[in-house]
């Protein structure tokens, strides 16, 4: 799809339309306490935490070192918790046939220790793009649940992009090269901005600042059920 085409972008410059809408979105008075709510910070077991919550975290996170290069059932389990389910023989070819396969060649070729506003690593042509583009390409998969995926394996390098996503911060021909640039710019300053909003949310270092912009933007949307207008 060509919401993720990704070409190489200059990062200077005025701020691009995505860059200028995340920064209202944690400009919002409400984001420390959006992003407390979501994460249960300070919260009583059970008292209406958000399943999301445990998307990173869930059996020690998708990237840790014994499994970041393969998909386990734990993956297929956190990205249901961000309200998609990887259809039964999708779900069987990732743990147990060739899909699985080549997307473990992928994965090893995709760093795990990087940071979007860092790397240069998700190019066109580049194994990040090829897995998601493989994904996006099975049956009923689609390109909500590929990039919820590769954000499962790589959540400080690829960030979680579905439909309110794309009703918040817009619709550019290339998402992952436009929130890099905004990333990049000044210095990284959005970057570190959304490490500080970690850190005052009380939020713990697993929490990658993609996912701190994701989270704060699907807090604050306004439309009725996450729906765009």
């Amino acid at each position: 799809m060509a919401d993720l085409v990704v070409k190489p972008d200059p990062f200077t410059g005025e701020p691009s339309a995505l860059g200028q809408r995340l920064h209202a979105v944690l400009d919002g008075d409400r984001v420390v306490g959006d992003l407390r709510r979501y994460f249960g910070i300070g919260l009583p077991p059970g008292a209406g935490v958000f399943t999301g919550g445990r998307f990173e975290h869930l059996a020690g996170g998708g990237d840790r070192r014994q499994v970041a290069n393969r998909f386990t059932a734990e993956d297929l389990i956190a990205v249901q918790t961000l309200s998609v389910t990887v259809p039964a023989p999708v779900a069987l070819d990732l743990l147990e046939g060739p899909l699985g396969t080549q997307l473990s060649e992928l994965l090893r070729g995709i760093p795990a220790d990087a940071d979007l506003s860092d790397a240069s690593g998700v190019a066109d042509g580049s194994p990040a793009y090829r897995a998601w583009s493989l994904l996006e390409s099975q049956y009923k998969v689609g390109w909500v649940i590929a990039g919820k995926l590769l954000a499962r394996k790589r959540p400080r390098l690829l960030p979680v992009y579905d439909r309110v996503v794309r009703c918040a911060l817009g619709h550019p021909p290339s998402f992952w090269t436009e929130l890099r640039t905004a990333q990049r710019k000044d210095d990284a300053a959005l970057h570190h901005r959304l490490l500080s909003l970690r850190q005052s949310a009380g939020l713990p270092e697993t929490v990658s600042a993609l996912r701190v912009a994701d989270v704060a933007v699907w807090m604050a949307h306004p439309a009725t059920g996450h729906r765009c207008p």
